[in-house]
């Protein structure tokens, strides 16, 4: 079955989720889960392996995807570490670099849908 507007529209509000809980994080809001940076619990990358890769999963771009979702997460708990050494404004700085990442993700996520 092809994947329709909404999958990615769905795949779009997972990473502003995503990218929400960091920054309430790194603002003070709440406490960082673990969860929160793992590819099996969260929810993009839970998105990638039960929907766009089982039927795009030979896609250069759905690797695209998954090594830069890997690397969101990565940079998601180097900022909260950082966070928690009180290097506040640095950490909160660097949700711009989550931004660019996210932002190559909507990217391979257009091409996908365009092809689709």
């Amino acid at each position: 079955m092809e994947l329709t507007a909404l999958d990615f529209q769905q795949a779009r509000v997972k990473q502003v989720l995503f990218k929400s809980r960091l920054r309430s994080v790194l603002y003070g809001v709440r406490e960082a889960e673990p969860s929160l940076f793992t590819m099996q619990e969260n929810p993009l990358g839970q998105w990638l392996n039960t929907v766009l890769k089982p039927q795009y999963g030979t896609r250069p771009e759905v690797a695209g995807i998954e090594r830069i979702i890997r690397q969101m997460l990565d940079t998601g708990q180097s900022l909260v570490r950082q966070h928690q050494r009180g290097e506040m404004e640095q950490a909160r700085t660097g949700l711009e670099q989550i931004e660019r990442q996210a932002g190559e993700i909507d990217q391979l996520l257009t091409r996908i849908e365009k092809s689709a």
